[in-house]
C-alpha cells in the first residue's frame, strides 16, 4: 500500500471483495432494494426477545451468509473487524465472542462500514492477514432507545430526521481474485460546522462527505466523471443537496452520478422522514445492490463514502456541537475474476 496525497491509500497488492452478506428488517425488505438482500425479517424482533438480541442476530446472519457464499469457515478467517452504534459496540463484541476470531472493534458511527472495509483491505494488502471479515449493524429500535426516545414513546420528529436502517452487512476481503477489486480508500478527518440538532444528521454530516470527496479528487487527480457512481452513506434528502452545492463551489459537479444510500434503501412513500441512516444503511446497500451492480456490469467503478455523526446522548444534552466524519472506498469491476 502507498499513500497518495494527504488522505488516500492505494492498495498496491491487489485486494478483492470475495463475498458479502446482508440481513435486514421488514421496512428495508419492503423498499426498492428488497430483492437484493440475502435475509429479510418480517418483524423488528427477528424472533428474538428484545431489540438488542435482534440486532445481534442480524450481524450473525450477515457474517454467516458472507462466509457461506465465500466458501470459508470461521476458522479460516484471520481477522474480524466490526462496529455498530450501541454503547461500547456491544453488538460487535458479543458477536465476536461467539465467533472466536481475532477481533478489532471499530467505531466511526455510520461511517464504520467503509472504515472497517478500508482498514481490513490495508491489512490484507500489507500481508498482516489473508482473510478478513468486515461487518457492521444497526437497528431502528435500539438506536432510537439509545440516542432519542424508545419507539413506544411516540415522540414527534421533524422532517429533517432520518430513520435508522435495521440490518447488517458483512464483506470477505482477501487477495484471492474476484470480480470486485478494492482499489483505494480515502480516510476522512473530523469536521464540525457547528450543527447541534440531533434530528438533522444530514446537515451535520454533509461537510464531512464534502471534505473527503474533495480531498480524494485532489489526492488522485480525478474528477467526478471518473466514477459511474459516487454514493454517500446517509446524508438523506437534507444533506445530499448540501453536499452537491458545496462541491459545485469547488467546480466538482456530481449531480449526474451521485446517489445516497439513505435515499436508495426506502421508497418515497415509506414513513422514513428524510431517508435512511445508521451503520447498516451504507452496508446493506453496498454489500447488496451495489456489489450486484458491479458484478453484472451495470457499474465498473464506484466510490462509496460512508458518513458518521460522532456524537453521544451525553454530549447532545450538554449542548455540544456534532463532530462528523466520512470514509470512502473505491470498488472496481474486473473481468475474469474467479
Amino acid at each position: 500500500m502507498r499513500k497518495v496525497g494527504k488522505q488516500t491509500w492505494m492498495y498496491e497488492n491487489p485486494v478483492y471483495l470475495n463475498s458479502s452478506g446482508t440481513a435486514v428488517g421488514p421496512k428495508e425488505a419492503e423498499g426498492p432494494l428488497g430483492d437484493t438482500f440475502d435475509i429479510s425479517h418480517d418483524e423488528l424482533h427477528c424472533d428474538e426477545d428484545n431489540w438488542e438480541l435482534a440486532e445481534r442476530k442480524l450481524m450473525e446472519e450477515a457474517i454467516h451468509t458472507c462466509l457461506e457464499k465465500g466458501g470459508l469457515s470461521k476458522d479460516q478467517i484471520d481477522l474480524f473487524l466490526a462496529g455498530d452504534l450501541l454503547n461500547q459496540n456491544v453488538t460487535s463484541n458479543y458477536v465476536a465472542r461467539s465467533l472466536s476470531i481475532p477481533f478489532l472493534c471499530m467505531f466511526g458511527a455510520c461511517s464504520t462500514s467503509m472504515e472497517t472495509l478500508a482498514v481490513g483491505s490495508a491489512l490484507v494488502d500489507g500481508g498482516f492477514a489473508e482473510n478478513v471479515v468486515a461487518a457492521v449493524s444497526s437497528h431502528n429500535a435500539t438506536a432510537e432507545r439509545q440516542f432519542r426516545y424508545p419507539t413506544e414513546y411516540g415522540g414527534q420528529k421533524p422532517k429533517t430526521a432520518t430513520s435508522t436502517v435495521t440490518g447488517a452487512g458483512a464483506a470477505l476481503v482477501s487477495r484471492k481474485k474476484s470480480n470486485i477489486r478494492i482499489e483505494s480508500a480515502s480516510i476522512g478527518k473530523v469536521m464540525d460546522y457547528g450543527t447541534k440538532d440531533p434530528f438533522d444528521m444530514g446537515s451535520a454530516m454533509a461537510p464531512a462527505a464534502y471534505d473527503t470527496i474533495k480531498t480524494h479528487f485532489e489526492d488522485t487527480g480525478r474528477d467526478p466523471d471518473h466514477y459511474d457512481l459516487i454514493v454517500t452513506g446517509d446524508l438523506s434528502g437534507v444533506g445530499s443537496p448540501i453536499l452537491k452545492d458545496m462541491l459545485k463551489e469547488d467546480n466538482y459537479d456530481i449531480n449526474a452520478n451521485h446517489n445516497d444510500c439513505g435515499l436508495m434503501v426506502y421508497n418515497s412513500d415509506q414513513e422514513v422522514f428524510a431517508g435512511g441512516s445508521g451503520c447498516a444503511c451504507s452496508a446493506v446497500v453496498t454489500y447488496g445492490h451495489l456489489i450486484q451492480s458491479l458484478e453484472s456490469g451495470r457499474y465498473n467503478k464506484i466510490f462509496v463514502v460512508a458518513t458518521g455523526a460522532l456524537m453521544s446522548p451525553t454530549m447532545v444534552q450538554q449542548k455540544e456541537t456534532i463532530p462528523t466524519i466520512a470514509h470512502g472506498v473505491v470498488l472496481m469491476r474486473e473481468e475474469g475474476g474467479v
